[in-house]
């Protein structure tokens, strides 16, 4: 907890999950941040929106603005004390070292979330009419704008956030994909078959990370023409909770319920053969030996907490200590995570494209570049000279 200073306040909620709201340095509640927190009362966005906004209240109150003198180019000066490439100076560094600057998608969201805010301020408080104006921005729309629209040929403008990073040039990359020799590599580097199953889950289907962690048994259809009606061969059920103990859930909401015992809705993948059998060589041996009573599927396997549910964050960081062992990791350099958001890629790609943890023996195999420390990295084939 941050104390003499603007700090988040999580809210337990009595259906299960948490509200997020900002509070004084003496408890009381930012009225104007709590009321545009609500908007987003029950969704992962408005924690997101909470710390973006407590860290620019920050840089508000140190710079003596407030909602009603701020101005759009004191905006675009916190845009750039984050990491935004603006044509002005921006004062005093706010992000101080081991801070980095913000990436683009970073960069994106701040964007989106200040704007609502002071649109939002501005709007119900009816003040700083010049800023609401300025940020009211528009732009011509594109040909993607107009596919994507149902009466694309009858827009004439789409909003715009003078605040947002420019645009890269260019044609927008498709998300870092696995390399097609990548799963066998990972296979032979994991250690339990809980890791196994992860790594068989997230290949096979279109899961995140988060929807995998937040599963219960009772998801779990894998076997042919299941009661639920809903899917002739094996399937699971992804069930947005929140009051999940290890705060994972997934990130798509769609309606579920269960009736009699058995679980209908929600978002359904097919299970392939290879789920099924590393789902039972999990069950049938680690899961069995140490589980509780809560009924979700991850757990975990060693440390004060074992049998607990497994969160989604240390699924993420298996990667580098849990799959990982220690001796073969370079000396002096840690794995780094992708910054995709690829629902497939989210976990895995942190070791697959970036190195191997496994020293070369006999030297590179095609399609593989080789380091100066001895370790192997994916060269996109796209790249790759003829």
């Amino acid at each position: 907890m941050v104390l003499e200073d603007l700090r988040v306040q999580e809210i337990p909620r009595a259906g299960g999950g948490f509200s997020y709201t900002v509070l004084w340095p003496d408890g009381s509640v930012v009225e104007e941040v709590d009321d545009f927190l609500r908007g987003y009362d029950g969704r992962g966005t408005q924690r997101t929106y909470a710390f973006c906004l407590v860290d620019h209240l920050r840089w508000r109150f140190r710079e003596g603005l407030t909602t009603e003198s701020v101005k759009i180019l004191d905006l675009h000066r916190y845009m750039g004390a984050m990491g935004s490439r603006v044509s002005m100076p921006f004062g005093l560094v706010w992000r101080l070292p081991p801070k980095r600057p913000l990436g683009t998608s970073a960069l994106k969201v701040l964007a989106a979330c200040v704007k609502g805010f002071y649109v939002h301020a501005c709007a119900v408080g009816g003040v700083n009419e010049e800023l609401g104006s300025a940020l009211a921005a528009t732009r011509l729309p594109t040909r993607a704008d107009r596919d994507r629209a149902l009466l694309g040929h009858l827009k004439t403008t789409m909003p715009a956030n003078p605040l947002a990073p420019p645009r890269r040039s260019g044609r927008r990359r498709h998300p870092k994909m696995l390399p097609e020799d990548a799963r066998p590599e990972l296979m032979t580097v994991v250690n339990t078959a809980r890791d196994r199953m992860v790594v068989t889950w997230l290949s096979d289907t279109s899961m995140r990370i988060g929807g995998l962690t937040g599963l219960h048994l009772m998801d779990l259809h894998l076997r042919e023409n299941a009661a639920c009606g809903e899917c002739r061969s094996p399937h699971v059920h992804g069930c947005h909770r929140q009051g999940n103990p290890n705060r994972a859930a997934a990130k798509i909401k769609p309606d579920w319920q269960m009736v009699d015992g058995v679980i209908t809705g929600g978002e359904i993948y097919r299970a392939s053969p290879a789920m099924v059998s590393s789902y039972f060589a999990y069950t049938t041996t680690e899961y069995a030996a140490c589980a509780g009573r809560h009924g979700m599927l991850m757990v975990q396997l060693a440390g004060p907490q074992r049998g607990l549910p497994w969160s989604a964050g240390a699924a993420r960081a298996g990667c580098c200590v849990g799959l990982v062992p220690a001796p073969s990791c370079p000396a002096g350099s840690r794995p780094r995570r992708s910054g995709t958001s690829s629902p497939t890629t989210c976990w895995m790609p942190a070791m697959a494209t970036r190195w191997s943890p496994r020293p070369l023996a006999t030297g590179p195999r095609p399609g593989w570049s080789t380091r100066s420390t001895g370790t192997r990295t994916c060269t996109p084939r796209s790249s790759r000279r003829p």
